[in-house]
């Protein structure tokens, strides 16, 4: 139980600002007080300017209202078009190091952002192109934002889904969490029709919609959406197995590689061998090899073999050698 009003009144205030009607029983269960102290809770916040909307009922309800007041966070206009305008565009283009609070965020900052701000943010996005590195492919910052509220509010999500093949297929799903893996967003599921969990690539996704309906958690089969996307990914790459005779001592080849790729075992003649799997195409194996920074000698695969002899004609030929 929250005894302190303050802190208690900024709890309620983060609730309220998720886009969905809280139940006024709930609310009273999230913040360990009497329903009669949430009602006097909503009063201050009124009083405060914020636009808290009560709908008539058993248990009756409270939301937010969007667009009529900012937050009493002391920004200027130009500061909080700054700051949406910010978070769109990392969330968008899945920048490394933008996750998912930033996209809670940015929920919640166009839940209450004036229209007047709004369009203001929507004209600067429309006219700005961003010069970005990578191959993550671009996403509508409304298509984060919906998914991050169904996931906050435990709603279904409908979207329509495009495959790698190119089918499209409509989904009913019990959002879990959104996952960035720096190139890409992927939104973790289960896939209600198909009875089982999922991963979406969020830039396949469609016309996200929350129905409303809210569910019950489940259980992660492997505890963490990260750890459950990172799994999914390995199962749909092809593998490959390779060994890599390196120049040097089992302690130094360990200390210019990175562990992912194996551990050195020492032969004979001031060399060790590494032996791993990897679902990476084997050129950028290849490049990894030559950052090492030692003499080395791929053993195998066949492609390897192949794919470093090329590299090292092409490097002696850019070096005019």
């Amino acid at each position: 139980m929250t005894t302190d009003t303050p802190a208690r009144l900024l709890q309620l205030l983060s609730l309220l600002q998720t886009p969905r009607e809280w139940p006024g029983g709930e609310l009273a269960d999230r913040l360990g007080v009497s329903r009669r102290t949430v009602r006097r809770d909503i009063d201050r916040l009124r009083e405060l300017g914020y636009p808290v909307e009560a709908s008539k009922g058993a248990d009756g309800g409270y939301r937010l209202v969007a667009g009529k007041a900012m937050p009493p966070l002391l920004l200027d206009d130009d500061e909080a078009v700054a700051i949406a305008v910010g978070l769109r565009a990392g969330a968008g283009h899945a920048v490394a190091g933008v996750d998912e609070a930033s996209v809670r965020a940015l929920a919640k900052l166009e839940q209450v952002l004036p229209a007047r701000l709004r369009h203001r943010v929507t004209t600067l996005q429309a006219a700005t192109t961003p010069l970005t590195s990578g191959d993550g492919a671009s996403i509508a910052p409304e298509t984060l934002t919906v998914m991050a509220s169904a996931v906050a509010g435990r709603e279904r999500l409908r979207f329509a889904y495009r495959a790698a093949d190119g089918s499209e297929t409509r989904r009913q799903t019990e959002p879990y969490r959104l996952v960035s893996t720096g190139l890409r967003w992927y939104l973790v599921a289960y896939d209600v029709d198909r009875d089982d969990w999922r991963t979406f690539r969020v830039d396949r996704v469609s016309e996200p919609f929350a129905t409303g309906v809210r569910f019950a958690p489940r259980e992660m089969p492997t505890g963490s959406a990260a750890e459950y996307l990172r799994r999914s990914i390995q199962r749909q790459q092809e593998t490959y197995g390779f060994a890599v005779a390196f120049a040097g001592t089992a302690a130094e080849v360990r200390a210019r590689l990175p562990g992912w790729l194996g551990t050195p075992v020492e032969e004979e003649g001031g060399w060790c061998v590494v032996r791993g799997e990897s679902g990476d195409p084997v050129e950028w194996l290849a490049v990894r090899l030559v950052m090492a920074g030692c003499e080395f000698v791929v053993r195998e695969p066949a492609e390897l073999v192949a794919c470093v002899r090329e590299l090292g004609g092409r490097l002696s030929r850019a070096g005019g050698v």
